[in-house]
């Protein structure tokens, strides 16, 4: 029991020294991993509501989310998408639709477009230049997010030229090995983080992120993936839980566990402060109250998928994935009263990184 005690305390002081430095080494974090429980996951949320009030407020940014294609050249081992699956309907929205789209999304308070999809090598830079620019020149007070995976830096060069704004690329895990075991050969670990560093170089608000729970995962994985965010400092993390898909070399392997989503979320909400951080869709495929439970570890963003109904079921990076319901644009005012209930506001804005909104109002 005195050995308990202590294990407590140690951890207890962990978060206060997070809390205070916004610092603590791998094997800082892989103690507070592997002692989570009630009582710490409770007063780490705390924090992490403390942390983002105070730079945030109550406020929650949404962003109208786009799956635009559900074409993808790579084989991750994890993912519904991939290209050895030959039972993806695939599709790929027309440029005049993502127009359209963003043109509906705008009349109902949108600000921020993602735009997300495979590694689509259709996509190349004159055809996506040529949508972002569009987009900026129809929305010029939106930001436009892109989400397209890996690059070459004279392509991320274009894209930033022709007017994105924000690039989400998800490291997916920090620990090399680990990327190893769950990518195909062709793809690089050195090649996702050169990736990373490029957009935060080429002056991109940058997003990166990790799946918590996948195959092979061990305590010092998620730690490392947790010290990663500390130490690159992105503008945006995206944490969610790994889920198997039906047609990928995981499909019979379990799912990660939301609290240790949850609790990973408040970690990086209290080393990193101002922080952009979402309560993901997958959160909420597995916690039907994945929203309200995300914000109330530390997140300030959510994503509406503005995709129409027909191509919205084909996006599916995992099963079961959350299609409809309050996650679709349909139920943006239901959204907004459920945030409200638990004492935060739905703005209607870009809700850049403080280091972008000193440079937009300047």
């Amino acid at each position: 029991m005195e050995e308990l005690n202590d294990s407590k305390a140690a951890c207890l002081d962990l978060l206060d020294k997070l809390n205070e430095t916004h610092f603590l080494t791998v094997e800082e974090y892989g103690t507070l991993v592997i002692n989570a429980d009630r009582e710490l996951a409770d007063r780490a949320a705390q924090m992490a509501r403390n942390a983002s009030s105070s730079v945030y407020g109550n406020k929650v940014f949404i962003r109208g989310l786009i799956e635009f294609s559900n074409c993808c050249h790579n084989n991750c081992f994890y993912c519904g998408l991939r290209r050895s699956n030959v039972t993806v309907f695939r599709y790929r929205l027309d440029p005049e639709k993502i127009f359209e789209i963003c043109g509906k999304g705008y009349d109902l308070g949108f600000r921020t477009f993602v735009l997300q999809g495979g590694e689509d090598l259709y996509y190349d830079d004159a055809r996506l230049c040529r949508i972002v620019s569009t987009i900026k020149k129809k929305f010029p007070d939106c930001a436009v997010t892109l989400s397209v995976g890996e690059r070459s830096e004279e392509s991320y060069r274009a894209l930033k030229e022709a007017g994105a704004d924000r690039y989400l690329l998800r490291q997916e895990t920090a620990d090399a090995e680990h990327y190893g075991k769950i990518h195909p050969a062709q793809m690089s670990f050195e090649n996702r983080m050169a990736c990373l560093e490029n957009l935060k170089k080429l002056g991109f608000e940058t997003g990166a992120g990790f799946m918590v729970g996948t195959p092979y995962e061990t305590v010092e994985c998620l730690a490392k993936n947790l010290f990663f965010i500390q130490q690159f400092k992105p503008h945006m993390c995206g944490i969610g839980p790994f889920i198997p898909h039906r047609k990928t070399p995981f499909a019979d392997a379990p799912a990660g566990f939301v609290s240790h989503v949850l609790f990973s979320m408040s970690l990086i909400r209290i080393a990193c402060p101002d922080i952009l951080l979402p309560a993901t869709t997958a959160l909420s495929t597995l916690d039907k109250h994945g929203i309200e439970n995300g914000i109330l570890a530390g997140a300030n963003v959510i994503m509406p998928n503005l995709t129409p109904a027909f191509e919205r079921g084909k996006y599916e990076l995992y099963d079961n994935k959350v299609k409809d319901g309050i996650h679709g644009f349909e139920k943006l005012e239901e959204l907004k009263a459920l945030v409200k209930s638990i004492g935060y506001e739905i703005v209607c804005a870009r809700g850049s990184h403080p280091d972008f909104s000193r440079m937009e109002e300047m």
